[in-house]
């Protein structure tokens, strides 16, 4: 590799990773720039080791191979735990006592897409850090050596540290959902050793994703779940994104558990240990989840949606659980403070297992508001921003209450509504939520007419009756 640099394409640097579609903008050229540059940021910073894996996408395995020779020309010695989930890589990290780690994984993207996502000693690495990457490889001032590249399972080790926290209760019956996914590798050394009876589904990993598509946020990706659920009289099926580090859950009656609501059932079981310890959630979150924290004697915080941007706030407050809706959950009490969805679900099997109701009776005993699902809709990257100021300063003028840790929450008689801009695509996401139909409707208005003022029209298929 000649010292000229490496120019990415601009659209793979994001907030939170590189991500890209492979053979348009993302090639094993750059995975191969991107470990050269990890590596050199990890030797100037006093490292050596970086622990490697990957998910199961079809180029996973090229471009992990590539990301090796790059990190291995820096001068870094590569610990290579093989087809992992992201959460078995951040494991590893840990486990290993690695100076860093790199996931190579689309998450749950389409079947054509790949990505890094990365951690600097045990933090993220995100944000500024991936632009500085990104200018490092640009100049091509990189580092130089000969690293070696060690093969290392963590699949015992990992599995024995889930089960670690077990809390054996009632036998359950439990479907999991791991999608084609790459929690396939390590679901069974788990389940197989958990009380009560377990049905896997899609475990074989696949890239194509030949059953539904890993997101378990969408409804239409849980519907093969739900139909096992009710077919084998499940207590709970449990459902994964394509690198495990987002949840998705529905009672035995078949009915989805959103993000918040199930943050309501992790935040009053960690309160049991840690009375009065903050507990952060995003601002799409349900306002039942901020009020039930308050109840079981936590202090609620709001914070900006992105789980990279939750784990930095965590640790800097100390807060022993965070989750956003979109199904990342951070447990820090007992555990390490990553998103590990696998880790959730035994953390929700504890509650459930250990519960005088089901899981549907806890459903049912939330308070159950009305809300719209997210919206989402194209606004220009160089306007999506200046939309949000513009509302802003107008509901300033008009003495509205409203939080702006990230976008603009609104807080109406009726209930609340959000509006805030993607960091990783050309979108403006809402949503509002009241306690009827009717409060539902005219949150809706004002929404409207807060950005017909700015002159985006708000779709007419905005949603509603999300829970």
């Amino acid at each position: 590799m000649s010292q000229t640099g490496h120019k990415f394409d601009p659209t793979i640097l994001r907030e939170y990773d590189i991500r890209g579609v492979v053979g348009k903008t993302v090639h094993a050229a750059d995975a191969r720039a991107i470990g050269r540059s990890f590596g050199t940021i990890v030797r100037r910073k006093g490292g050596k080791r970086v622990a490697l894996g990957y998910d199961g996408r079809l180029s996973s395995p090229e471009l992990a191979a590539a990301c090796i020779e790059g990190l291995r020309a820096s001068g870094v010695d590569v610990v290579n735990i093989g087809l992992a989930a992201t959460p078995m890589l951040y494991f590893a990290v840990y486990h290993l006592d690695a100076d860093g780690g790199i996931q190579i994984t689309g998450s749950h993207n389409p079947p054509d897409y790949n990505g890094f996502k990365m951690m600097l000693g045990k933090k993220s690495f995100f944000g500024e850090e991936i632009q500085k990457l990104g200018a490092i490889a640009g100049k091509g001032d990189w580092e130089s050596g000969q690293g070696t590249e060690t093969k290392t399972p963590v699949l015992e080790a990992y599995a024995a540290r889930l089960l670690k926290d077990v809390a054996p209760g009632k036998k359950l019956k439990v479907a999991w959902d791991t999608g084609n996914g790459a929690v396939g590798v390590s679901i069974r050394s788990v389940v197989s050793k958990l009380p009560g009876e377990h049905i896997v589904l899609n475990e074989k990993v696949d890239g194509t994703f030949p059953a539904h598509h890993p997101d378990p946020t969408v409804p239409k990706n849980l519907e093969q779940l739900i139909a096992e659920v009710k077919k084998s009289g499940c207590d709970l099926g449990i459902a994964f994104d394509g690198d495990g580090d987002r949840i998705g859950a529905v009672d035995g009656q078949g009915r989805v558990l959103w993000g918040d609501q199930l943050l309501v059932l992790w935040a009053r079981d960690v309160l049991k240990t840690r009375p009065g310890a903050t507990i952060i959630a995003d601002v799409k979150a349900s306002q039942v989840l901020f009020d039930e924290i308050a109840k079981a004697g936590g202090k609620p915080m709001m914070f900006k949606t992105g789980h990279s941007l939750i784990k930095s706030k965590m640790a800097e407050v100390g807060a022993p659980l965070a989750g956003e809706m979109s199904g990342h959950v951070f447990f820090a009490d007992i555990f390490y403070g990553f998103d590990d969805a696998l880790y959730c679900g035994l953390r929700l099997l504890n509650i459930v297992a250990n519960a005088d109701q089901t899981l549907a009776q806890m459903r049912d005993g939330l308070p159950q508001p009305v809300n719209t699902p997210e919206l989402r809709f194209d606004c220009a990257d160089e306007r999506k921003f200046a939309v949000v100021d513009e509302v802003k300063a107008r509901l300033q003028k008009a003495g509205a209450t409203f939080s702006d840790i990230d976008g603009v929450r609104v807080s109406t008689a009726d209930g609340w509504w959000l509006l805030r801009a993607s960091n990783t695509q050309p979108v403006l996401v809402a949503r509002c939520e009241a306690a009827d139909d009717a409060g539902l409707e005219r949150l809706k208005t004002d929404l409207k007419a807060a950005l017909g003022a700015s002159g985006v029209t708000l779709p007419d298929d905005a949603g509603s009756g999300h829970h």
